[in-house]
């Protein structure tokens, strides 16, 4: 249980190493002009953060929990702006700071209820009226592997049904989509999609992107 409780143990360790592939739908940012000012929560290495500096978006900010997937990014990437968390969830901008926050497979990384609910609190502060949250994770699994090891989890520890740990040491959170909505009901959701993802241990998932505006 020690990584439920600090996961930063996994991800400056052999999660500073993965690969992360959610995919970006830009024609939900199509509204959204080349400065406006966009926050990457839980950037990891960049990797979101690099494309949408591809499609000519200039004000861009990743913040992360992890030192090592921030030194990554920086060592990919130096022309962008990357910064670790210091007190997680809390970002060290004003109110209203952002246009656009992006939420690429970071509930699946935290697996409580109320550290999630916090997070999302956060999100909604330093959106300004009107802004986007975008939202990529990883839906319940409705395969046997999956399913047994949810029941286990909840089981031995008391967690959420769709918390499990994988084999390298991560504590992750699948998740109903039912519960992804709930935790936007501050939001107004414009936009929802399912989509099939590769995982960071290269398995296939299915997960879903919701855009939200913050009214």
């Amino acid at each position: 249980m020690s990584d439920l409780e600090n996961p930063l143990v996994y991800w400056d360790g052999v999660g500073a190493t993965k690969t992360f592939t959610h995919p970006v739908n830009f024609t939900w940012l199509a509204e959204v002009g080349p400065n406006a000012r966009i926050l990457d929560y839980g950037c990891g290495y960049g990797r979101v953060m690099a494309e949408l500096h591809e499609q000519g978006f200039r004000d861009l900010l990743g913040v992360d929990l992890s030192p090592a997937l921030i030194a990554r990014g920086r060592q990919l990437r130096p022309d962008l702006r990357l910064e670790v968390l210091d007190s997680p969830p809390t970002v060290a901008h004003a109110p209203a700071s952002f246009d656009v926050v992006v939420l690429f497979a970071v509930l699946t990384c935290i697996p409580d209820d109320d550290a999630q609910r916090a997070l999302i609190a956060e999100v909604v502060r330093v959106l300004a009226p009107g802004g986007l949250l975008y939202l990529s994770d990883v839906l319940l699994q409705d395969d046997e592997r999956n399913q047994a090891r949810y029941t286990a989890y909840a089981e031995q520890f008391g967690t959420p049904y769709g918390v499990f740990a994988t084999g390298d040491g991560a504590v992750c959170r699948h998740h109903h989509i039912n519960e992804l909505r709930t935790r936007l009901k501050d939001l107004d959701i414009l936009e929802q999609r399912r989509i099939d993802v590769i995982t960071m241990n290269r398995n296939r998932a299915k997960a879903v992107q919701v855009l939200a505006r913050k009214p």
